[in-house]
Order: C-alpha cells, then structure tokens, then sequence
C-alpha cells in the first residue's frame, strides 16, 4: 500500500493528491497535524534520504524559529526538531513499498507508479 504523508492544507500536497488521483493511485493519507510522526519512523526517513532532504528549511516554520535553533543543525537536532513541530518535515513523504519518495517530482512519481 502507497502511503502518502503530510499537511491536508499545503499546496504541494494538494499537487501530490491531484497526480495520485489523476493517474488513479490508491494510496492513504498519514497527516501530521492530527497524526504526528513516530520516531522511528523519521529515523528511517533520514537514514533513507539524509536529514538535509527531510528538514523543510523552506517552510515558515523552520523561517519562524530562532536563529539559536537554525544554526548548527546536526542529525540529531533535525530529527528533535521535526518531532516538535511535523510541519518541518518536507511534504509530501510518500512510501511506496521499500521506496521512499519525498517532495512532488511528477517525474519521480512516474517512475515510481509506472
């Protein structure tokens, strides 16, 4: 099973929702706001990918944080932080199987439901 994980209200995961459907991609929906994230499974996502993919620095959260808490950013800072505040996990995760997709790459995607 495909499972998709983020924000209901984030426009890019509303982009991820479109190509699912559009391209008829059964999946479910994990959403941190009302779900939060387990630890191991971020662990696993950041041993996956790297903590600098997973860590949203982009977002207004990680922009409204105090300088103290964006400067030198470990692993285990990262991680402490996305467990805080979910919001500052890049969206959409999706896990498809042993794959790990993150961000909304519609090239990726096909690849990845071809």
């Amino acid at each position: 099973m495909t499972v998709i994980y983020g924000i209901k209200n984030c426009d890019t995961m509303k982009k991820a929702f479109t190509w699912l459907d559009k391209h008829k991609v059964a999946y479910s929906f994990h959403d941190y706001k009302k779900e939060g994230i387990d630890r191991a499974r971020l662990e696993k996502w950041v041993k996956a990918q790297g903590w600098e993919i997973i860590l949203n620095r982009a977002g207004i959260t990680f922009k409204k944080l105090p300088d103290q808490d964006k400067e030198g950013i470990t692993e285990k800072k990262a991680i402490a932080l996305m467990l805080a505040q979910p919001s500052m996990i890049k969206r959409p995760v999706i896990e498809k199987g042993a794959r790990l997709l993150v961000g909304f790459k519609p090239d990726d995607y096909a690849k990845a439901f071809a």
